[in-house]
């Protein structure tokens, strides 16, 4: 008997998930269902690639185990035991329990807690629009970008740079910090580009021989937190063979001469002690860059992961304005393009409700993402000398895997006196934590709108399918319990395509309308702007060699960290969780090539990939130890221990070992994942988590 196939119809959209190259999509898609996944060739940053997993995100759309009702907890807490729920009821339940918090412990008692497994503007940012109506605890969002964009921002200003795409035009692409290979594919396509067009070199700055080092012409492999002393050594050298642009720095730097004095100890030899690269590598590599006009440095965020993080960016950021590659197309660094959009988000967010209608500025406590252990078990400092945190809504983000200090964020979790809300597409281990789960659309699901953080599109990602069984938007939720808690703003009685029409329009971006025809907006500064050829971003237009780092543009609430001990000038910062007599390693938790923070570590296709939890070990190193290949291993931290499959790699330095992460903790022998391992002590000087710096030590299970 025939069977009918529905037509296959092209949808367009943007990858929802939290990477800089933030992929223009064509999607197919047949019936109720979307098939193949593939890069819109059409959108020039993109260029028609996409990394293997969102290509497969088929299988991930339509995956059997998709939540698709809204459940309640029955069992202890953590035990997975759960039975269905109405939505009236789940929602009138959260209501409740949000209302008893304020009523008890005031309105900071609730906490709403996201980030960014949506990137979409309506779906991950209308959450706030609650916090600030209903002045809850506000969300201090460090997880990721602080101590980059800190030392990014010390010296230029502004969070911005050359345009992305002139990879291509360069004649040497410097991929430091970071593995588009695994992590953001589209800068290999521009990097390649540039080597088989004009016969550029590509030289990767990297702590292991990661997939993107094995595709470098020059790979200079260093020690986890030694960039800062690179970048000096490298700076010694520009000046001490005249490969500095003296008639730009005398233009556009505030103190060359008293750079230039600075690092005159800065040698190779010096820098070679402390990265363990060889000092005739450093030379070397030096050379190239100040032989070459047009390098282009590709600032990541993995070398800032640190807590030396922001030193290090900002060493980084300054090279190219010794050189005065910033002049050239296809010259300066890019880390960056998120201040180019200037987005009016008072609609999505609720910002003019900052201050009430009698005139009062919203003085909530903000909370530090990354601390959440310590705010979840009590701690002062942690909750800003305010009450306890009670009650919780979770969007878009997984704590219980990927935030650092794990001991204390389940301890926290497991309090009895805490309300969990978790709003979800799988039954991930912050889920099984919750009192109520509901089920999320994902992004074929919903209307949202995208920027990109590693280029300069705005595009638009309509809803292309109905999400399965009762699964509700991000803004849906927000906007049902904003009735049910008395919160009032004109967002939430918008509707996400309104919501996006109002942003675009009152940004200056044109309409939805608009945005529907073209798909996507290149919005792009003009070469003079994005090179700082105007002038960097401060009042003298002069890039900040010598940082006033309590002037760095930041929303933080405080300075964290040793801020106030901060080196004046481009320096190694030896503040790092160097390796001791107890803990004698130092461990990188890079991520995974076939996951995405926690995102994909349920599909078949990535799992298939990733195969097991594995710590890379130096072979000379597993020697000494006694330990032999695929060996199970205990790795400890100050903060907990967690078991790995060892994987003998020589691509490390020795005393360097590497667990490609994050896998979810119950993939882990002994149920306790990764950041059991890392820290949340907050990184100078805006906060953050040193995920990539930690000590450890190893011995056989």
């Amino acid at each position: 008997m025939n069977q009918h196939v529905a037509p296959v119809r092209t949808g367009h959209s943007a990858c929802p998930h939290d990477c800089p190259s933030t992929c223009a999509l064509e999607i197919d898609i047949s019936g109720n269902r979307i098939g193949r996944v593939r890069g819109s060739s059409a959108n020039t940053f993109t260029a028609g690639i996409i990394c293997a997993k969102v290509a497969r995100y088929a299988e991930r759309a339509h995956h059997p185990d998709r939540l698709t009702q809204p459940l309640r907890r029955t069992g202890p807490k953590g035990s997975g035991e759960f039975a269905p729920i109405s939505w009236d009821d789940a929602l009138d339940l959260i209501a409740e329990r949000f209302l008893e918090a304020e009523r008890l412990h005031g309105p900071e008692a609730v906490w709403p807690y996201y980030y960014a497994g949506t990137m979409g503007l309506v779906m991950r940012d209308g959450i706030n629009r609650l916090t600030h109506a209903k002045r809850y605890s506000r969300f201090f969002s460090t997880i990721c970008v602080n101590p980059a964009w800190a030392g990014f921002l010390a010296g230029t200003g502004k969070l911005a740079g050359p345009d992305p795409r002139e990879m291509a035009k360069s004649d040497l692409v410097v991929i430091w910090g970071t593995n588009p290979v695994s992590t953001q594919i589209n800068v290999m396509t521009h990097a390649v580009r540039a080597r088989k067009e004009r016969g550029a070199k590509i030289a990767v700055v990297d702590v292991y021989n990661s997939p993107t080092m094995e595709q470098a012409d020059i790979p200079v492999l260093i020690r986890p937190g030694t960039d800062d002393a690179l970048a000096c050594a490298i700076m010694h050298v520009l000046f001490r063979d005249d490969l500095a642009d003296r008639a730009y720095l005398a233009k556009f730097a505030d103190d060359p001469a008293g750079l230039e004095a600075h690092l005159r100890d800065r040698t190779p030899e010096w820098a070679a002690a402390i990265t363990g690269l060889p000092a005739a590598e450093i030379e070397a590599f030096a050379r190239a860059i100040g032989g070459t006009p047009r390098t282009f440095i590709r600032a990541g965020y993995g070398f800032t992961r640190s807590r030396n993080g922001a030193v290090a960016m900002h060493a980084v950021s300054c090279i190219p304005t010794v050189t005065g590659a910033w002049q050239h197309e296809g010259g300066g660094v890019f880390h960056s393009n998120s201040a180019i959009y200037r987005w009016n988000k008072r609609m999505i967010e609720g910002s003019d409700l900052m201050v009430g209608a009698d005139g009062v500025k919203n003085t909530a406590r903000m909370l530090d993402q990354s601390r959440i252990g310590e705010v979840l078990t009590g701690d002062a400092d942690a909750l800003a000398g305010g009450p306890p945190v009670t009650a919780m809504l979770i969007q878009n983000t997984n704590p219980v895997s990927i935030a650092p200090d794990q001991a204390r964020v389940r301890a926290g979790f497991a309090r009895e006196d805490l309300f969990v809300a978790v709003h979800e597409q799988f039954m991930t281990e912050t889920a099984r934590m919750a009192d109520i789960v509901l089920p999320a659309t994902m992004f074929v699901e919903h209307d949202d709108v995208y920027q990109g953080g590693g280029n300069q599109y705005v595009i638009l990602g309509p809803k292309l399918i109905e999400p399965p069984g009762e699964c509700r938007s991000n803004h849906e939720v927000i906007a049902a319990l904003a009735q049910r808690l008395g919160a009032e703003h004109p967002g939430f009685t918008m509707n996400p395509r309104e919501l996006i029409d109002w942003t675009l329009q009152k940004t200056g971006r044109g309409t939805l309308e608009e945005l529907e025809e073209k798909r996507f907006i290149d919005v792009q500064p003009d070469f003079e702007t994005a090179h700082y050829l105007k002038g960097f971003h401060w009042p003298d237009g002069k890039f900040r060699l010598k940082p006033d780092w309590s002037r760095a543009p930041s929303s933080a609430p405080k300075r964290f960290g040793p801020a106030d001990a901060m080196p004046q000038w481009p320096d190694h910062w030896a503040v790092i969780e160097e390796a001791n007599a107890d803990y004698p390693f130092r461990l990188v938790t890079s991520p995974a090539r076939s996951f995405l923070n926690s995102s994909f570590t349920e599909t078949p296709g990535s799992l298939n990939r990733e195969k097991r939890p594995e710590l890379m070990v130096h072979p000379e190193d597993a020697d000494a130890l006694g330990l032999a290949e695929g060996e199970l291993v205990r790795v400890a931290s100050a903060r907990g221990e967690v078991l790995l499959h060892l994987r003998r790699f020589k691509g490390v330095r020795r005393g360097v070992v590497v667990a490609e992460s994050i896998w979810p903790n119950g993939k882990h022998e002994g149920g306790r994942g990764i950041n059991t391992l890392t820290g949340a002590d907050p990184v100078a000087p805006y906060g953050g988590a040193a995920f990539h710096d930690n000590r450890v030590r190893i011995e056989r299970a």
